[in-house]
């Protein structure tokens, strides 16, 4: 892990086109503005958590679904006529 020190105005660049910014300090808060292009997905660290162990269980259950299709379609013979 990187660590970096900045101050209140200053920023990191990750990449090519992703700037953030420090923009305020309260206490043992800070506000950070975060400068990306449409097409990259910003989320705060617990949201993207949420969003990988949904993405898993709907992966999961997808393929039981199919599982209990293909037994289904095997028992009847192929397709439904």
């Amino acid at each position: 892990m990187l660590v970096l020190t900045r101050k209140l105005g200053e920023s990191i660049v990750i990449g090519n086109n992703v700037r953030v910014t420090v923009l305020e300090m309260q206490g043992k808060q800070i506000r950070l503005g975060i400068e990306a292009p449409p097409e990259v997905s910003v989320h705060r660290g617990e949201v993207y958590e949420r969003i990988e162990a949904e993405n898993r269980l709907a992966a999961e259950t997808a393929n039981t679904d199919l599982k209990g299709l293909a037994q289904v379609w095997k028992l009847k013979g192929g397709p439904i006529k």
